[in-house]
């Protein structure tokens, strides 16, 4: 059993027991977060889709950390002008856990 979800703004495909970094979500290391923009869900064949939700599915998850990602460097250079700028940044980023897919 799978279901495609949004979280914080990005769509992701979750199973059961999966563990996945996401966007920084509100709450304290430890906490249950439920998310229900469930757009799909596939219950070994059966395959339910809303439009664009499914109403009164939820995915319930459980914030295991908070951390930062790798650091991404952005590096923009015009040739010939003696123009050159490195920048970078880390994303904040949150580990949850799927506990469960209600349908």
């Amino acid at each position: 059993m799978y279901a495609i979800v949004d979280i914080a703004g990005q769509q992701f495909k979750v199973k059961q027991g999966q563990n996945l970094f996401v966007n920084r979500l509100e709450g304290e290391e430890g906490t249950a977060v439920e998310f229900e923009k469930v757009m799909l869900i596939d219950n070994d064949g059966q395959v339910t889709l809303g439009a664009p939700t499914i109403d009164g599915a939820k995915v319930k998850a459980t914030i295991l950390s908070h951390l930062k990602g790798d650091k991404v460097l952005v590096f923009k250079k015009k040739r010939r002008k003696g123009y050159r700028k490195l920048n970078g940044h880390r994303q904040y980023l949150s580990r949850i856990e799927i506990n469960a897919i209600d349908a």
